[in-house]
Order: C-alpha cells, then structure tokens, then sequence
C-alpha cells in the first residue's frame, strides 16, 4: 500500500541530483504544502520543495537569508503543551473529542487504543498508519499519535505528520491539531486559526486518499479538533474547526501544479542547487527556475526576501500585491503601467489602459486644483535644503 511506483526511481534519483551529493532530502511538512498550494504558479518553490532542498540553508548561501521559523522558547512550550493533552493515553485528548465531536460513547481506559505506530523510514511510518486506521475496531476509540500519511504532489509522494488522529467508535476520523497558542474566552486569533485550518485540511486530503483504498471506504471528517491552552493557562481546550472550505482550496490549488518532473525536464543539463558549488552558480541554478514572487510569500517561503529583490529589479508588478497583478491584466511591470497611464503605450480599449489614463487624469486635475503648500521659514529651509543636495 504504501510502496512507491517503480516509475518514480529515476525522478528521486534526479531529485536527489539537484540537491547535491551530499544533502539530505527536507521532508515536506503540511504547513509547507499549505504554502505551496497558496501559490501554485510558482515553478521555484514546487521543484525545491519537491527535490527536498534546504530553502533556509539555500538562502543563506544566496546572501538573503530570512527569518524564518519558530523560537526555540515557542518551539518548547508547544512540545510540553503536546506532551500534556497526550497524557495516560490520550485520555484528555479523547475526551475533548468525545465532548465536542461525539461518535461514540464516552472513552474509558477499556474502550481505547494507541497503536504502535513505529516503523523505519516514512514509507515504513506510513503503512503502519494505514494498516492501524484499517483495523481499528468498531465501539472503540482508536487514538494515533504523530501518524504519517502521503499526500502526491504533482507527481512526488509528501510524507505528512498530523498531531493526531483519532478514529471514532462509529468509524469516523477526525485530524487533531494541537497548537500552543491561547483560545481566550473560546475563542483564538482568527490568522492563527485560518493557518492551522489550512495545514489541517492538507492531513483530511491525505486521509481521503487512504480512505478511498479500503472498502467500505470510512468516513473522514471535514471537521477537525483545534486543542490550545485554555486563557492564560496550561490546561488545554478545544473548538471544532471546519475545513472543508480550505480543503476545497488545497485540493485545486494542488491540482494546478504543475508535475515536477515537467519543471525538472526545463532546466540546463547539470543543474544543481548544491550549496558547495561557487555563488555565481548557485544563484544563476536558483533564477533559471520562474518563480512567482508575491508580498504573502514574506510570511510563507525561505526564499521570499530572495525572490522580492528579484522582482523588484525586474519592476515586476506581483511585487505590489496578487490583486493589484490581476486588475492590470497584461501590464506586467512597473515601466509598463507608467507608459499607459501618461499614454505613451498600451491599447485604449483594454479596460486596464484605460482606467489607467483616467486616474492619471484625475491626478493631474487634483494638483492643478490644489493650492500651494505655505512658504514658512521651516519648508524654505527643506526646500533649499533639497535643491542644494540635488
């Protein structure tokens, strides 16, 4: 079940290629994935990812390096909170499941289960977990925890690590995701929400695709268990989370990539993002690959810093905003949106050209109109001061 196509062997290999002799692959985790699903168009991150590179390592080197990831202090908490909602068993997990998803009678030290799930490497993970979620028994509850499920992702298998999944007696699972953030009077920041229903609706995929293998096929829960610290302590809390708007999303951004063996057939014979090799080449390997740059990239990719200078040389309009991008249509830089606006390009009837030059227009209006600032000592004295710099 879990055993990769033979037909894949010499895309791995050439994977492995392009990270460097000596690089080991970085798995891709689902909030990566979620990312990348936000962003379908951009051929660099797919085939980075894909290939396994280090994007922090990669920036590094790139001299762009960026901020990325969490506090060691942040990363701690959140492994005590974890340790604590897993405690004897799962048993406060479970009966935060049983109170706010039902499924079941309550779950007793007799009526649940955590299987072991060990197993050597992701592959090895990754059928354990699904021979685990096939035997679960019925009228019991069936805890996983840290399970490992594959996701394909244009192509290349995704091993994935959900905090944990629980299997209602009446055969339902439901993804639980643990965060150490605080949900104060029962509620929690909404972004912090939305990106944890985003990274949670990547696991529901992942379990639908080894739902649909077994027969009958169980049913996997769009709604997914939120469990964070409760106000300001350490004791946990849960809300019910529904993500079957992020999964829709997911499901057809993921559908729009484009398969990475597609992107790795583009590139120059002896392509490699090996870090040993010389910055030149590093860097003239990282740009043959497009990439799609956008300000959300600064708080989702490694590379975002890399790739926002980029664009900006280029005068790129993705640079200002997905929205902006898509109300000028086939005006893609900066040169070119101030040729049409003072009418020196651009077709008058494209709708972008036109309202282009009306607001030009109306700018032009407004300073004519406008009366002239008043010469006070302090803005002579700037004024001055600029033209004797100029």
């Amino acid at each position: 079940m879990s055993e990769i196509p033979t037909s894949t062997e010499p895309l791995r290999a050439r994977l492995a290629a392009l990270r460097g002799p000596a690089a080991l692959p970085k798995p891709l985790d689902a909030r990566a994935l979620a990312a990348l699903a936000a962003n379908p168009g951009c051929r660099r991150r797919a085939l980075l990812d894909g290939a396994g590179v280090d994007k922090s390592a990669l920036a590094e080197a790139l001299g762009s390096p960026s901020g990325f990831g969490q506090s060691q202090f942040a990363f701690i908490r959140g492994n005590a909170f974890e340790a604590r909602v897993k405690a004897d068993g799962g048993a406060e997990l479970l009966r935060l499941a049983h109170q706010r998803l039902g499924g079941g009678p309550e779950p007793t030290a007799d009526t649940t289960v955590v299987p072991d799930l060990a197993a050597v490497g992701p592959e090895g993970r990754a059928a354990r977990t699904a021979l685990a979620l096939r035997d679960a028994r019925a009228g019991v509850w069936t805890l996983l925890d840290h399970p490992m499920v594959a996701l394909d992702v244009a192509g290349s298998p995704a091993f994935l690590e959900p905090d944990a999944v629980v299997v209602h007696p009446d055969g339902r699972w439901t993804v639980v995701e643990i965060k150490s953030f605080p949900m104060i009077d029962g509620s929690a920041d909404a972004a912090k929400v939305g990106a944890a229903a985003r990274q949670s609706a990547v696991y529901v995929l992942a379990l639908e695709q080894i739902a649909a293998r077994l027969d009958p096929s169980p049913e996997v829960g769009h709604s997914v268990l939120l469990v964070c610290p409760k106000d300001f302590s350490n004791l946990p809390t849960a809300s019910v989370v529904d993500v079957r708007k992020q999964r829709a999303v997911t499901a057809r951004q993921l559908a729009r990539l484009t398969r990475i063996e597609e992107i790795a057939d583009t590139l120059a014979p002896g392509t490699t993002f090996d870090l040993e090799q010389p910055a030149a080449q590093l860097t003239g390997a990282v740009e043959s690959v497009p990439a799609t740059y956008a300000p959300e990239c600064l708080a989702a990719c490694e590379l975002a810093f890399h790739c926002r200078d980029r664009a900006r040389e280029r005068g790129a309009v993705t640079a200002l905003g997905r929205s902006l991008r898509g109300d000028l249509g086939e005006l893609t830089t900066v040169d070119a949106v101030l040729s049409a606006a003072r009418g020196e390009s651009g077709d008058p009837a494209d709708p972008a050209v036109a309202a282009l030059r009306r607001a030009a227009a109306l700018r032009e209006e407004a300073l004519a109109a406008a009366p002239p600032p008043p010469r006070t000592e302090e803005t002579a004295v700037v004024r001055e001061g600029g033209a004797a710099c100029r």
